[in-house]
C-alpha cells in the first residue's frame, strides 16, 4: 500500500484470553486491520483452531499455535517470516502478567519487534529495552500518551467540521463498539459516502485507524482537546461526509465510564447504541448489574441532546435465533431499529443512519 501499511507480519499473543472481553485486542485484529498481516495468534487452550472461526464461525486462515516457538517455526515453514509480535491482551486495568511479559521478552530474544497496547510501558523496562537493543528490534507502547506540550485544549474548532459526526456508544465496555464502527465506517463508504473513524483506544491505532486519540491514557484536562483535534486534524486533511467516533466503556460503568467526553468534544449529531442482551452485570463486576438499555438511552440522549438512531446487538451467549429474538425485543421495547451486524450485515444499521443523513 502507498501509505506504507501493511507495515510488517504479525504473529497476536493472546495466551488465555482468546474469546474473552481481556482478548478483544486480538479479535479486533483477527477480523480487520490495515497495519499487520496477520500470521497467526497463540494461545495455548486454543492452538489447532482457525481464529476467525473460532471467533465468528467463518474462517480467516489465520491458525492458533500453542506459542511463539511453534508460531515462529510454521511462518518460517510458509516462507512468511514474522516481523511483529503484537500483545493482543486487553486486561481489565491494562498491566502486563509475569508470563506475558517473559512472551515479550522471548519475542525480542527472537529479534521481533514488539508493539504492546497496555498501560505498562514496556520500552521503558531496562531488561526488555536492553533485549530490544541487542538484537536491533524495536518496542512501540501505543497507549504512552504524546509530552504534554503537544497536547491540545479544547478550542472550540470543532463547530468548523463540516462532516456529520456518529458517536458509536455502548452499554458496557468490551461490549463491540469498535467492531461495529469498522462495519458501519465500511458500510458508508461501499455506499458512496465518503467516511472517516476517530479511533479513542490501542486496537483501533493497531488496525490502522489514520485519525484518534488513546483515550485511557489521556491527562484528563486535555481528553477534549485531543478528541477535538482528531476530529478536526481529519476534517481538514480528508473532509470525509461522515466521521464516526469510537466509544469507550459506557456512561454508567463503574469502572470505565466513557463516552461523556466523546459527547462533550465531539458534538455527534447522532448515535448509535452497541448492546449485549445476554449481560446481566457490568463487564467484570457482577456486584454491579447493568442498568436497562431504556435507562441507558435517556441517558445518552439527555448527555448528548441528540438521538439514539439504533441499538446494535453484540450475540454473545446466545445463538442465532437467539440473537435476532433479541434484536426483535429490542426493536419491540425501543422504538429503535435493532440489528445484529455481525450476523445479519450492515443493512438495518445503515438505512438507519442514512435516514438521519438527508
Amino acid at each position: 500500500m502507498s501509505d506504507g501499511m501493511p507495515e510488517g507480519r504479525a504473529i497476536v499473543y493472546c495466551e488465555g484470553a482468546f474469546g474473552t472481553t481481556n482478548g478483544k485486542t486480538a479479535h479486533g485484529l483477527v477480523r480487520r486491520t490495515r497495519r499487520y498481516e496477520v500470521l497467526s495468534v497463540i494461545d495455548s487452550r486454543r492452538a489447532g483452531e482457525d481464529a476467525g472461526e473460532a471467533l465468528d464461525g467463518a474462517s480467516k486462515g489465520i491458525p492458533i499455535h500453542r506459542d511463539l516457538a511453534e508460531a515462529v517455526r510454521a511462518a518460517g515453514k510458509a516462507g512468511t517470516e514474522a516481523t511483529h509480535f503484537v500483545v493482543g491482551l486487553a486486561p481489565d486495568g491494562g498491566r502486563l502478567a509475569g508470563r506475558d511479559r517473559e512472551a515479550v521478552a522471548e519475542a525480542l530474544r527472537s529479534g521481533l519487534n514488539v508493539d504492546c497496547g497496555l498501560h505498562d510501558f514496556l520500552s521503558e523496562d531496562p531488561e526488555l529495552s536492553a533485549l530490544a537493543a541487542g538484537r536491533g528490534a524495536a518496542i512501540r507502547d501505543v497507549r504512552k500518551p504524546p509530552p504534554r506540550e503537544r497536547l491540545h485544549f479544547f478550542s472550540g474548532n470543532i463547530e468548523k467540521v463540516g462532516a456529520t459526526r456518529i458517536a458509536l456508544l455502548g452499554t458496557d465496555s468490551a461490549v463491540g463498539k469498535r467492531t461495529t464502527a469498522w462495519v458501519l465506517v465500511e458500510a458508508l463508504t461501499s455506499a458512496g459516502i465518503k467516511t472517516e473513524l476517530i479511533g479513542t483506544g490501542q486496537t483501533a491505532w493497531m488496525q490502522g485507524a489514520r485519525y484518534g486519540v488513546m483515550l485511557d491514557s489521556l491527562v484528563n484536562d486535555f481528553v477534549t482537546g485531543e478528541i477535538e483535534h482528531a476530529v478536526w486534524t481529519c476534517w481538514q486533511e480528508t473532509r470525509p461526509e461522515v466521521i464516526v467516533l469510537e466509544g469507550q466503556g459506557s456512561l454508567l460503568n463503574p469502572a470505565y465510564p466513557g463516552g461523556f467526553e466523546l459527547v462533550a468534544a465531539g458534538r455527534p449529531h447522532m448515535i448509535v447504541l452497541q448492546h449485549a442482551p445476554s449481560r446481566k452485570h457490568y463487564d467484570g463486576f457482577p456486584a454491579y448489574p447493568m442498568h436497562p438499555l431504556d435507562v441507558q438511552i435517556r441517558a445518552v440522549e439527555l448527555i448528548a441532546g441528540k438521538p439514539v438512531v439504533a441499538v446494535t446487538v453484540n450475540h454473545e451467549g446466545l445463538d442465532a435465533a437467539g440473537a435476532r429474538a433479541a434484536c426483535e425485543e429490542v426493536a419491540r421495547s425501543t422504538g429503535l431499529p435493532a440489528t445484529d451486524v455481525l450476523l445479519d450485515g450492515p443493512g438495518v444499521l445503515l438505512d438507519a443512519v442514512r435516514a438521519r443523513l438527508a
